[in-house]
């Protein structure tokens, strides 16, 4: 039954990238779906969350910064078990010089899983004006469609990446730090004083 259900999976993500490629010529979009990788990429998101806190070091921020350095910790630790469990290959045309990273798994989509929390930590934990909503889920879609049309990843692969990046959206709503508790926690790792504390007589 796995079995007929993954090759369904294969069959169904070879029709629908065969059928956007009728529309969207993929040489041509190339570039804009590697962008699109790149803005999703961990390695991309922690390097920018790290160098806000010391370049903005703005103590409004930090409740956000920490929160959001645990949720994508949270994330890269699910995703990277549930890999090394189910070990399924990546779609055999994926030899591209473009590819982000050595990962040779494909179910869950990583990016998949990132946008999705990305999007639902500044809707729900810390929002953002209404108006950056579209764009946010709009971002979401792009992602998650352009690692079908990169031949990166299965429909199955994708629309599971979205829902654990929903599930570690609700995780996260329930081990929200406080603001008080990242304030520690950024003076701990800076050994910045921060006013009021115990130790600011």
């Amino acid at each position: 039954m796995l079995r007929t259900l993954l090759a369904f999976d294969i069959q169904l993500t070879e029709y629908f990238v065969k059928w956007v490629e009728n529309f969207m010529p993929m040489r041509q979009l190339k570039i804009h779906y590697t962008a699109l990788e790149i803005t999703c990429h961990g390695i991309l998101w922690f390097s920018a969350l790290l160098a806000s806190i010391w370049i903005f070091n703005s103590k409004s921020l930090y409740q956000m910064q920490v929160n959001l350095l645990i949720a994508l910790l949270l994330d890269i630790i699910i995703i990277g078990l549930v890999k090394a469990l189910v070990r399924r290959r990546r779609p055999v045309c994926t030899d591209d010089p473009f590819a982000m990273g050595p990962d040779k798994y494909s179910f869950p989509s990583g990016h998949a899983s990132r946008a999705l929390l990305v999007a639902y930590f500044f809707i729900y934990l810390w929002p953002v004006p209404m108006i950056c909503f579209p764009p946010l889920l709009a971002w979401v879609v792009a992602v998650s469609l352009s690692r079908l049309l990169m031949k990166r990843h299965y429909i199955l692969d994708v629309l599971t990446g979205l829902l654990l990046g929903y599930g570690e959206g609700l995780l996260m709503s329930l081990v929200y730090l406080e603001r008080n508790t990242c304030l520690s926690f950024i003076s701990w790792i800076t050994d910045e004083k921060i006013d009021g504390a115990e130790y600011d007589v």
